[in-house]
């Protein structure tokens, strides 16, 4: 490949503690995770927010055998959105660990292997709910048709447990969700929801408020399960920029030493070389020398110039069984015990959600993702804890647009998802902010350090827990939240809220290219808009305290990784720089390699600016400005060019909606100074809402006129 094609590349390394909180177990079998939730086992609806390989099946199993034994539910159905997530509730001796009872499925009651009665799985539904037998396993397709035929009063006085739950939604198209709603009006039935990201990529609800407030949650973050690990310290996130076809630039982010698990893009995405087969062979041949096919698993073989053999799993294959056989050489007992059963897995849809594979060092996706869910679950199959693996990373292999293409349009809002995801995965991936308002009655919390001056009360503090992992910071001007619902938000849900605003389109357009934007825009009418939209029955003045803790979280993400990027850029001959863009990780004087603690020290560093943080302050903030150095450290400026004046040319107008949001802020303007704000002020914010009020008077005039 010609040195006029390679791209420059930006990424970021996550430290976490290792303090192996996360992995230990209690005197019952349970980890950190297991325990928080089993705590909450009473409940009769309960939603568990927690990533990927942090224990979900096993903290069902415990729930779920409490409510059989213990509670008087008659039996437990589970279910999932595919069949291969059906083996992660195979039979457990959960008395060998500690715990009171062993979970445990009769073979014909596991519907994802089992072929059903007559062939028919519904049919064995029907069978199970009239048996002694206590438990069963199905798909989510299987679970609807059962609810369909039988009525939703067939599973009264029973368990139904939803894992993935982020595949329900609202929307009144969506049959699961539409059930859901009956099992929770009709209240006779036990409800564990499970899922890694309950946020939906199309930014549809997962519940309406009203059914969501009848759960209690239990959410354990990212920062909690990966600084709780026991081997795995650090995680890379990657952005690397491609042109021509992605095949011949994949060596360039593709580590043949790694376990992979690599995600070409979709058949009829801009990114597919329009033949997906020939793309899997073509990856074969960037690697090596295809060998043949290892009989046993169906692992394609392929030997590296450097002589060693890789078994390659490709589950892109359209003849199904082929494909079923190797799906089925990935479900072997080998795969969790023998690192070197295989090397690297291909896939296009399969291996996402639920797919376990313990040894995976690298999740590389090639193409623009649209949905937030997915990705958060493609990182997933690379964040499980192992013996010797110390380093993961998740890679996008992105197509980058060209200027001179009639389609820059559709390359910005492919660019403009793929940031958006960015900043997501940041957020998701960072500790977790507590804000807590600043007032005369503040107080230090137990178990939190405050620093070598400790907590002083004439000051904003910034606490953090170290077994937690969780961070407080008091803000002079923080709304605080008045109902209950308005807190749970501000304690769970601040992700959710966050994931909707960043893949809000117009929110992520103006918030990079609109070089006139003022950033009150963004963090204030928008984000103010997007909340109202989630939660339409939230009073306003919730609605205030939600956004201005979601805008906090953002911007104390942002502020963080900007110190860590300082602090590399910073470090001379210790940092290590990968083309224009900083690849965090250092070396000590005697050129080993030195324990990366940048996003901890970053924020610490940040203590000396929080100390003074206000509202106002948050609102000044641009919390897209980070993605923005993201993106252009890989694109020229002719590029940047041509995108910023496709978004400027589109620039969006004051609507009414907008004019009417500013209006009320001129409103609390007045209040603090003693006039409307004015349109030829110098200041930009006090500008924009004097524009919402002339809009406001035209639209009257206009109503008067008609």
């Amino acid at each position: 490949m010609s040195e006029s094609n390679t791209k420059t590349r930006s990424s970021l390394a996550i430290n976490y503690g290792s303090t192996g909180g996360s992995v230990k177990s209690n005197e019952l079998g349970m980890r950190d995770m297991q325990e928080r939730a089993y705590a909450m086992r009473g409940e009769q609806y309960l939603l568990i927010k927690s990533p990927p390989a942090s224990g979900k099946s096993r903290a069902l199993m415990f729930i779920a055998l409490d409510k059989l034994n213990k509670q008087g539910v008659k039996q437990a159905i589970i279910a999932v959105p595919e069949k291969s997530i059906g083996s992660s509730f195979a039979d457990e001796p959960l008395t060998k660990f500690g715990f009171f009872y062993d979970w445990s499925v009769e073979p014909r009651w596991n519907l994802c292997n089992a072929p059903g009665e007559d062939g028919s799985k519904v049919k064995s539904v029907e069978s199970f709910l009239k048996s002694d037998d206590k438990t069963l396993v199905c798909t989510h397709a299987t679970f609807r048709f059962a609810v369909e035929r039988f009525g939703v009063e067939a599973f009264d006085d029973r368990l139904i447990a939803i894992d993935e739950f982020h595949h329900v939604s609202a929307d009144g198209n969506n049959v699961l969700g539409s059930q859901l709603r009956e099992l929770i009006a009709r209240d006779k039935t036990h409800v564990v929801a499970m899922t890694g990201s309950y946020f939906r990529g199309d930014a549809v609800p997962v519940l309406m408020p009203e059914d969501e407030a009848r759960f209690k949650t239990v959410t354990y973050t990212y920062y909690e399960q990966l600084n709780g690990y026991e081997h795995l310290k650090t995680l890379d996130l990657g952005y690397y920029f491609y042109s021509g076809a992605y095949a011949d630039d994949i060596l360039k982010v593709l580590d043949p030493n790694e376990k992979t698990i690599i995600h070409i893009p979709n058949v009829n995405s801009r990114e597919s070389m329009g033949d997906k087969t020939k793309e899997t062979e073509h990856i074969y041949g960037s690697l090596g020398e295809w060998l043949g096919t290892d009989p046993v698993t169906g692992f394609q073989l392929v030997k590296t110039p450097g002589g060693k053999t890789l078994r390659i799993a490709d589950l892109v294959d359209d003849d199904g069984n082929k494909r079923n056989r190797v799906a089925a050489a990935l479900r072997a007992p080998e795969v969790k015990t023998n690192r070197d059963y295989v090397d690297i897995i291909i896939a296009l849809g399969m291996a996402k959600e639920g797919f376990d594979w313990v040894w995976c060092e690298h999740a590389l996706t090639i193409g623009y993702r649209s949905s937030l869910t997915e990705i958060v679950q493609i990182i997933g199959r690379a964040t499980r804890d192992a013996e010797g693996k110390t380093r993961t990373r998740f890679t996008n292999l992105i197509a980058e647009p060209d200027a001179s293409e009639e389609a820059v349009t559709d390359a910005v809002n492919d660019t403009l998802k793929a940031i958006s995801a960015s900043l997501l995965m940041e957020q998701v991936l960072a500790p977790r902010f507590n804000f807590t308002p600043k007032n005369v009655d503040s107080k230090a919390k137990d178990g939190y350090d405050y620093g070598e001056e400790g907590y002083q009360q004439d000051k904003n503090n910034f606490g953090y827990d170290e077994k937690t992992g969780q961070f407080d910071i008091e803000i002079k001007g923080l709304s605080k939240p008045q109902t209950p619902h308005g807190k749970r938000i501000c304690q769970e849900d601040l992700n959710e809220v966050i994931a909707a605003f960043v893949q809000d389109k117009q929110a992520a357009e103006r918030g990079i290219f609109d070089t006139e934007l003022v950033p009150q825009e963004i963090t204030q009418v928008r984000m103010g808009k997007i909340i109202k939209g989630i939660y339409p029955k939230l009073p306003p003045e919730d609605i205030e305290a939600v956004r201005q803790h979601a805008v906090a979280a953002l911007n104390i993400t942002q502020q963080a990784k900007k110190a860590v990027l300082e602090e590399d850029l910073g470090a001379g001959a210790g940092a290590s720089v990968v083309g224009e863009g900083p690849h965090i990780a250092s070396k000590s004087s005697d050129g080993e390699p030195k324990a990366n603690t940048a996003l901890l020290d970053g924020i610490r560093k940040l203590a000396m600016d929080v100390r003074e943080l206000d509202v106002d302050w948050i609102d000044s903030i641009n919390p897209f400005e980070q993605a923005y150095s993201i993106i252009s450290k890989s694109m020229d400026q002719k590029s940047l060019k041509a995108m910023a004046e496709v978004i400027s040319s589109k620039r969006i107008t004051i609507d009414p909606d907008e004019a009417r949001e500013l209006a009320k802020r001129s409103l609390q303007f007045k209040r603090e100074h003693g006039r409307l704000p004015d349109l030829k002020s110098s200041d930009v914010w006090e500008q924009r809402m004097a524009q919402g009020i002339a809009v406001i008077v035209q639209l009257k005039a206009a109503q008067q006129d008609s």
